[in-house]
């Protein structure tokens, strides 16, 4: 399989900068034979101008030739095969079975979108219809739908290569909502970028899209050069929350400002309440352990803090969590860059004088260990940024509370963060009311006996929520609603119907989902 390591400007490959960029294998450090083209300044304009350029026209074609250009790229996704599966292996460590599986979501994805093209909701068709006779004032025709922003860089995810990377749910939305893209790599698995790059500019030239329609950088230096270019528009980014908070600070500080997406930082609790331990706290202890150490702790939604209530039940389940995480082996992280984060991460926490050590091996060598800590809950009433600090790895913190009160203070002083998940029987739900509603101001997605490492594709998933877990509490990055994040509403009031968009016209010829005069309707006015 043929590995591109030049930029895809305006539909064809660009290598004007320096050859200076190297894919390694994750495992052994071993160079991988393939080198990678840096965008030179130039480049980068370049991109940007020709994403400019392909707007006006992509935006305008119909939506189900959005929805084919984006079926074909989920084709293009499920025909790369098995020296595909075995190239992203090496770069992530990752297993072939992760692989697949996110090859597979990821083409489901592209899917999804096209699915939404086709239906129209996103459109958000509003109609008011003129009112001449309306006394004191008589009312125009007025009519609202949404449009893609324009441009949009998508800043490539180190932990899902596929899913969160190229063609990933960023990519996906924005090329749904009408935005032609230009994506900058990351550089821990520039090989995989390539080669799911190519097959999206064969989708592109299948379905005879526009040659700026998708663009693809590399280079350490040319994602400031990106989000600061007036062409783009807005930013889509997952990743640590140093890096999005920089990305944000750039586009606030650009002459015309422009919205970021950043999913940034969760440790995602977990509350543990007091009927489920004495219920089954040997099962809620090995499930845990298990959803901890999950792909090497590498999800953003991996539970990095367990919160109980001071008990028995809480003492022997506490007992057996120390037990299951010490019986669980080191694993390869993505990258070196990953693994030094995670020593320091695990350094920082064995060194503050308010956590205690539980259970794991001394973090050392070219894996990472699981390591379980436990944290005075004073920590978190008093608001210790080290206890809220993401550590990217198989590690969790617990907590206990003296009681239900102290549980809730202790909620009540954790940042924003993408999911809670309460584990719970039906004897723990009385009384529960103010906790559910505290878990709402707090999180995105709130589970209930179940674990937050899995995200499910769908039109209800919301994957996002408040500062810092993501720069935007309002939208979600994964789940059909992604969309929203890259279209903004035009009305039109006394328009001619014949200049009008098919959905708005009187015809309706789309059959889109429209509210007309406060009506939900599909028919013709």
């Amino acid at each position: 399989m043929s590995v591109n390591g030049h930029n895809i400007i305006g539909g064809a490959y660009s290598a004007r900068g320096l050859v200076n960029l190297q894919s390694v294998d994750a495992t052994t450090g071993e160079a991988l034979p393939y080198a990678f083209v840096e965008a030179t300044p130039d480049e980068v304009d370049a991109a940007a101008e020709a994403a400019a350029a392909a707007y006006p026209i992509y935006r305008s074609l119909p939506a189900t030739k959005r929805a084919d250009f984006l079926d074909a790229i989920a084709d293009e996704l499920d025909a790369l095969g098995d020296e595909f599966v075995a190239t992203v292996c090496r770069e992530t460590a990752l297993p072939a079975g992760r692989i697949q599986g996110e090859r597979g979501r990821t083409s489901g994805q592209m899917r999804l979108f096209a699915t939404v093209l086709r239906r129209g909701d996103f459109f958000g068709a509003r109609i008011d219809r003129a009112l001449p006779n309306r006394q004191p004032l008589p009312r125009p025709d007025i009519r609202q739908y949404r449009i893609g922003l324009g441009p949009v860089a998508v800043f490539g995810a180190s932990n899902f290569p596929l899913a969160f990377s190229t063609a990933g749910g960023d990519t996906a939305s924005a090329l749904a909502a009408g935005c032609p893209v230009v994506f900058k790599a990351h550089p821990g698995h520039m090989a995989t970028t390539a080669l799911v790059g190519a097959a999206l500019l064969r989708a592109a030239e299948k379905t005879a899209m526009p040659t700026g329609v998708f663009n693809m950088i590399y280079g350490g230096s040319v994602g400031a050069a990106l989000v600061k270019h007036p062409a783009i528009q807005a930013v889509g980014f997952t990743g640590s929350l140093r890096g999005g908070r920089a990305l944000c600070d750039m586009a606030a500080a650009r002459p015309q400002p422009i919205p970021v997406f950043a999913e940034m930082s969760s440790i995602n609790p977990v509350i543990l309440l007091p009927e489920a331990l004495r219920v089954r706290g040997d099962k809620v202890a090995s499930e845990l352990a298990a959803s901890v150490v999950l792909g090497a702790g590498q999800f953003c939604t991996n539970p990095g803090l367990v919160i109980g209530i001071r008990s028995p039940e809480f003492s022997i389940f506490l007992e057996n969590l120390t037990a299951r995480m010490a019986e669980q082996p080191a694993q390869t992280l993505l990258n070196a860059a990953g693994l030094e984060s995670y020593g320091k991460g695990v350094s920082a926490l064995a060194a503050h004088p308010g956590i205690t050590h539980l259970s794991g091996a001394t973090q050392e060598g070219s894996q990472a260990r699981p390591q379980l800590f436990k944290a005075d809950v004073n920590l978190l009433l008093n608001g210790d940024e080290r206890l809220q600090e993401e550590v990217f790895g198989p590690t969790t913190i617990v907590v206990e509370a003296a009681d239900r009160t102290e549980l809730l203070a202790a909620i009540k002083g954790l940042h924003g963060q993408l999911t809670a998940t309460l584990i719970t029987e039906p004897g723990d739900l009385a009384g529960s009311e103010e906790l559910f509603a505290l878990l709402e101001q707090k999180v995105g997605r709130v589970l209930f006996n179940g674990y937050p490492t899995g995200v499910e594709v769908c039109d209800s998933m919301v994957h996002g929520g408040p500062y810092p877990a993501t720069s935007d509490a309002r939208g979600t990055s994964v789940g059909t609603l992604a969309i929203d994040r890259f279209l903004r509403p035009v009305c039109y009031q006394n328009c001619p119907d014949a200049l009008l968009p098919d959905a708005l016209k009187n015809a309706n010829p789309l059959g889109i989902a429209r509210l007309v005069d406060g009506a939900s309707s599909r028919d013709m006015l």
